[in-house]
């Protein structure tokens, strides 16, 4: 798969103003758009993706539940799908609305033609050992963490990284980047919810 531009999404709280999306398009910097406070999120993705239109978006969040709610074969975990028990990820139940927000979004967003992908940006941080670094600790650590990013998947933001939230949509991009690749890593089963980065 070739594209000329894909999304990369850090998705929060409805009006937290901690959702972010980075855009990137061959030869250009990445650019970054936080929503804002008390302003709905998802309405505000929405709006970015009609007037940007990535080929694809990779999107930090559950965008599916256990597959016991659906029947499926071999799924018998109520809080739980096989990628999200590989990954040590969060269950899709817990984080609840969330969760139910970011399907809701999927099925609007691949409804309106856009290709979207379920990311785990915290995999690839523990790959790129940025832990090590004090990813998610003071926010002077952030270039540090971004210079490990950088070695791995060669993009420049256009701006200063100010805060966690925009690191970690730029780690989504990253996992994007490596789909593109086919340099990535993928858990879980497509159809009950396969999970990248």
């Amino acid at each position: 798969m070739t594209t000329s531009k894909i999304a990369g999404i850090d998705y929060g709280s409805k009006l937290a103003g901690t959702t972010v999306i980075a855009f990137y398009e061959a030869e250009k910097p990445v650019r970054l758009y936080q929503s804002e406070k008390k302003k709905d999120a998802d309405k505000f993705i929405r709006e970015i993706l009609q007037v940007e239109k990535p080929a694809a978006v990779f999107l930090d969040a559950p965008l599916s539940l256990p597959g016991i709610y659906r029947n499926l074969p071999d799924c018998t975990d109520y809080f739980y799908r096989k990628g999200d028990r590989a990954l040590r990820a969060m269950s899709p139940m817990f984080l609840g609305a969330l969760t139910a927000r970011a399907i809701k979004l999927k099925d609007e967003l691949t409804a309106a033609g856009f290709a979207v992908h379920e990311i785990y940006p915290a995999a690839l941080a523990r790959v790129l050992e940025l832990k090590e670094a004090d990813y998610k600790g003071s926010v002077k650590s952030i270039p540090a963490c971004l210079a490990l990013l950088q070695k791995n998947v060669a993009f420049t933001p256009a701006e200063t990284v100010k805060n966690w939230h925009q690191f970690d949509a730029l780690l989504a991009l990253a996992s994007g980047l490596r789909y593109l690749k086919n340099a990535h890593e993928i858990h879980g089963e497509a159809e009950e919810g396969a999970i990248i980065f």
